[in-house]
């Protein structure tokens, strides 16, 4: 049985676990040929195995720092030069730093604005021309926190309202060119970058009482929604940012 993928090269950020891993083991098994990359060379590894073990088709680079604006180059030219081509980009990756205005502090702020904001924007520079050769699709994670607001999400909240705020700019440049442009904001999900956070007192109680679907994410959850925008079935969506969130924001 035919793949949604067959054939194309779908290049993935921040493959070394959580939702990354998870894309890129959905992608596979629909038959994309995944480039991967992480600052982890460890998880990206594993990630390599278990898409292999599965039968799919991954190569994987690691460590890259996508918030260094050459080295995101870098990985994207070497990405096409691998498979000759470019389908999809999924900008997945991202780190951040929490606190209120009163105890964040400068290089906090330019942690997250690095990590959430400007890899997104050097990494789709650099693929934009392989995506326009054959009119390709462009996913960037957003968040549920680019919707709302909250005192110690100043930086993340504002990175992400911004990636928001890209997607919408970036589908007006790519309609020209017959790229398709998307987001998709994620509500609470479990991942290891999450767990020291709903480890605090009382949090994973607050995340589940805001949720209409009473859990919280998994990343095989925001990896089905990806799969889908960046397939034909999604081919007349562009400028939309997909909620898969629980029900959180329309709570």
């Amino acid at each position: 049985m035919a793949g949604k993928f067959d054939g194309r090269v779908v290049v993935i950020t921040g493959t070394g676990g959580g939702q990354g891993r998870a894309a890129a083991i959905a992608f596979a098994a629909e038959g994309a040929r995944v480039v991967g990359c992480d600052v982890k060379e460890e998880g990206n590894a594993e990630t390599l195995e278990l898409v292999r073990a599965a039968g799919g088709e991954m190569v994987a680079m690691a460590p890259v720092d996508l918030g260094d604006p050459v080295q995101a180059q870098q990985w994207v030219d070497a990405a096409a030069r691998t498979y000759g081509r470019i389908d999809v980009l999924y900008n997945n990756a991202s780190a951040c730093r929490f606190g209120s205005i009163e105890e964040f502090s400068i290089e906090d702020w330019q942690f997250t604005v690095r990590n959430e904001l400007d890899l997104v924007f050097y990494v789709t520079r650099a693929a934009w021309p392989y995506l326009a050769e054959r009119g390709g699709v462009l996913i960037n994670t957003a968040s549920t926190a680019g919707h709302d607001a909250r005192a110690a999400g100043l930086a993340h909240n504002s990175t992400k309202a911004a990636v928001l705020a890209m997607t919408h700019c970036l589908a007006e440049s790519g309609g020209a060119v017959g790229i398709r442009v998307v987001s998709i904001s994620p509500g609470p999900v479990e991942t290891p970058a999450t767990e020291e956070i709903f480890a605090a007192p009382g949090m994973r109680e607050a995340m589940l009482a805001s949720l209409k679907v009473k859990r919280l994410g998994r990343p095989d959850d925001i990896a089905r929604a990806a799969v889908f925008l960046a397939s034909d079935d999604a081919e007349w969506i562009t400028g939309a940012d997909l909620l898969v969130d629980g029900g959180r924001i329309n709570r």
